[in-house]
């Protein structure tokens, strides 16, 4: 453990000297270049971002004027234990809902699968800027017929040095070996946030929020004896009086948005962030009343001038359950953030707490240096949650578990920005493959 939190601050170090060494290079080369008498000076190369379509295009053609809506399309296939084989598509939409010079471009990142496990995996997560920016709308639709394997509560659980080596893909499944808790179960959930703008880049506005979990199957639990086992997730729903078969989280929230990206699916520059207090109230259907507070910060820091892809940007967030208790499968967790895609690394859901606090930087370079149609980027990560349990007491930072990766980008619309992404990450005896059409954040 020690070791691996090593490795990742000599990266993280590595990362940040790297960009500094990038801008001296470029201010030494504009201030010692030899007296133009003295050295033939060639032409300069027109080194403006392309994307690959622009290598198919003849020269001599001009490029026709950027659409105001674009879509990709992607395969998804992929086979995990828990998934077992998964064929599918995803993918994301962009458009602009007005102008373009006064308009953010609006995204809405989508997934259709089916399992040989019979599962269904459906989703579309949007963010949507209305003409001028009036209105700014966060959208989570999601109906899964699922299985995925859950450990406890807490960073620490369960025993790392017990836990075998597992292998997902996308944050999807995971293993089934003897240290986790497979479950299968159906998901609705809805959320829809409306924000009005107030000033420039400053929003405020409502949301609603429904988390609805049924036909829930604790594969492992066994309440006959000898055999008797009680699972993380059956010990917690009795311990808090909740249905351990299926429960509802029905709720409204207020939240404040501070955003001044120049793109949002995949910014150059600029800061996000985002409050949110959440409170399920049973009067709209929840189980229980309990409440939540999710904050949120993201920033862009350019390296180079000429090339504004070269950046380094940084991603953190908490989620705190206040007060009351939240049904166990809608408690803070990795992969609990709106596109689901923190901790690359580990399988959605690997670790959870009554309280996460999760951090990640990542370097994204050019590797193709004029055309920078191919990217790379370099990403470290950590997590840490707590559990209240007596019998437990881990609180947040007492275990922190750290993941580092790397990945490539194809740039296929340059006016919208949306790449193909593939990454790789490794974590604490964990990997995974990442494939999507827009930037993790």
């Amino acid at each position: 453990m020690k070791n691996r939190l090593q490795v990742c601050i000599l990266l993280l170090t590595l990362l940040l000297g790297g960009g500094v060494h990038a801008q001296v290079a470029e201010t030494t080369s504009k201030t010692s270049t030899p007296a133009a008498d003295t050295v033939k000076t060639k032409p300069e190369k027109d080194c403006k971002q392309q994307a690959i379509g622009d290598l198919f295009r003849k020269k001599e053609k001009a490029p026709k004027p950027p659409k105001k809506f674009m879509a990709l399309i992607l395969p998804n296939i992929s086979s995990n234990p828990s998934n077992g084989f998964l064929l599918g598509i995803g993918g994301t939409f962009g458009w602009y809902m007005g102008p373009k010079e006064n308009t953010r471009v609006s995204s809405a990142p989508f997934t259709v699968a089916v399992t040989s496990k019979k599962q269904l995996i459906t989703f579309v997560k949007s963010n949507i800027y209305t003409k001028e920016d009036k209105f700014f709308l966060q959208g989570d639709w999601r109906f899964y017929i699922y299985s995925q394997p859950t450990y406890g509560l807490g960073t620490n659980s369960p025993d790392t040095s017990n836990l075998p080596s597992g292998f997902h893909w996308d944050g999807q499944g995971g293993s089934t070996d003897s240290a986790s808790f497979p479950m299968k179960y159906n998901l609705v959930k809805f959320s829809e946030i409306i924000n009005r703008k107030i000033v420039e880049n400053f929003y405020a506005g409502i949301g609603y929020h429904l988390d609805y979990y049924y036909s829930i199957e604790d594969e492992k639990l066994s309440l006959v004896a000898p055999d008797t086992l009680f699972t993380p997730h059956y010990f917690y729903s009795f311990k808090n009086n909740y249905d351990a078969k299926g429960y509802t989280a029905s709720g409204l929230s207020a939240n404040v948005v501070y955003d001044s990206r120049d793109n949002q699916a995949n910014p150059y520059k600029g800061i996000y962030a985002n409050l949110n207090y959440r409170y399920n109230f049973k009067f709209l259907g929840s189980d229980q009343d309990a409440s939540e507070l999710w904050l949120e910060f993201r920033t862009y820091v350019g390296l180079s001038k000429k090339k504004p892809r070269h950046l380094i940007a940084f991603w953190a967030f908490g989620d705190f359950n206040l007060t009351g208790d939240l049904p166990y499968m809608t408690l803070p967790a990795l992969g609990g953030d709106q596109r689901a895609r923190s901790g690359r690394g580990y399988t959605n859901g690997r670790y959870r707490g009554k309280n996460l606090v999760y951090g990640e930087a990542e370097w994204r370079f050019p590797i193709s240096q004029c055309s920078q149609i191919l990217g790379g980027v370099i990403f470290v990560n950590a997590t840490t949650t707590d559990n209240p349990n007596p019998a437990r007491n881990v609180a947040l930072f007492q275990y922190i578990q750290p993941a580092v990766g790397f990945g490539i980008r194809l740039m296929v619309n340059k006016y919208f920005r949306t790449n193909i992404n593939l990454d790789f990450a490794i974590g604490n005896k964990s990997q995974g493959f990442y494939f999507s059409g827009q930037e993790t954040f």
